[in-house]
């Protein structure tokens, strides 16, 4: 390829306004937003007019691969710079503007464009899937804004959230980036029903008002895994609890008994577990259920009891059903509600 380059005479032209692209960025306590570029064509130097994306700003300072100050970087050389507003997307393309007021203008339509197709979500389901899901009431979304400190972790958050998606929850990752959670965020975050999730970074003030104000959840976090953690957690939240049986007693039917105003009373022996005043009942015959109701009434001899255990024997009616038979099998059971996996 070089030869092949050499042959041609291709060369980059060092005496133009530089072009290149961004390799990473992050967000520095004490120097604030930092890239490191590759000049690609042109020369940079301290003082040009960046724009990258959605940030732009003066190049303040600059440092080579050796951390070293520079006041220049040439056609095919790394360079570090800090003085942008923002911190761009890996592999987005810098170019060196006339004029601050024309980045600005640059960089607010991008990020209003941005905005715009935050707003669209990507959907991975086909409008089929989706109307067939929400009419029988399974299909959930979660919106997420994602903050972080550097290109890196931002982009593992991200991927981690979209692959938590299932069948029942969608997440959906509205919009992310490098830098300080800031008001924009949370008004984006209000737009699109969204949580915010921070990694490494915290809010502006300006940014904790509005989500006062607004409603908006934020969480920010160091580790990466309680994200995830917690993530998971919301998505199991948004699901609809579902009832789960919890077999408590079983009863034999010994005899019958028919009492006016009451109905039939079975009488028998509690041979596994416990039987409960509140729990419900099913009428088991020749391995058939016949019947399920609540127990209307739990009596030992002649008192009304709470329970019954195994070994003991009661007596018990059930609500508008009076067909029990001798040898019929009563099991008891409790319903709870359990969270649905996903």
């Amino acid at each position: 390829m070089l030869l092949e380059a050499d042959m041609l005479d291709l060369k980059a032209n060092p005496n133009r306004r530089a072009t290149g692209t961004i390799i990473e960025s992050s967000l520095d306590k004490g120097r604030g937003y930092v890239s490191t570029v590759l000049v690609a064509n042109g020369t940079l130097k301290v003082g040009d007019i960046v724009l990258a994306g959605t940030s732009w700003g003066r190049v303040k300072a600059m440092f080579n691969e050796r951390n070293a100050n520079i006041k220049s970087a040439a056609p095919a050389e790394p360079a570090i710079i800090l003085g942008l507003n923002g911190a761009p997307t890996a592999g987005d393309q810098f170019h060196v503007i006339e004029t601050e007021q024309e980045a600005r203008e640059i960089a607010n339509k991008r990020e209003q464009l941005q905005r715009e197709q935050g707003l669209r979500t990507q959907k991975r389901l086909t409008l089929g899937d989706i109307s067939h899901r929400i009419a029988r009431g399974e299909f959930h979304e979660l919106n997420v804004i994602v903050k972080g400190d550097t290109d890196g972790s931002v982009e593992a958050l991200s991927d981690s959230f979209i692959k938590l998606s299932t069948e029942k929850v969608q997440v959906n990752v509205v919009n992310k980036a490098v830098g300080q959670i800031s008001e924009n965020d949370v008004m984006l975050a209000s737009a699109s029903d969204a949580v915010i999730v921070g990694f490494q970074v915290r809010p502006s003030a300006d940014a904790r008002k509005a989500a006062d104000r607004e409603g908006v959840e934020i969480n920010t976090y160091s580790i990466i895994y309680d994200a995830i953690d917690d993530i998971k957690s919301a998505m199991v939240g948004m699901l609809d609890k579902v009832k789960k049986e919890i077999v408590t007693g079983q009863v034999e039917v010994k005899q019958t008994f028919k009492i006016s105003k009451v109905g039939t009373i079975a009488g028998g022996l509690v041979t596994e577990g416990k039987v409960h005043a509140k729990d419900k009942a099913r009428v088991i015959r020749d391995g058939i259920v016949i019947r399920t109701a609540e127990i209307g009434a739990l009596k030992r001899y002649k008192d009304d009891v709470k329970e019954v255990v195994t070994g003991m024997e009661c007596g018990l009616s059930l609500v508008n059903y009076n067909d029990i038979q001798e040898g019929d099998v009563i099991e008891t059971f409790t319903e709870i509600e359990v969270e649905q996996k996903l």
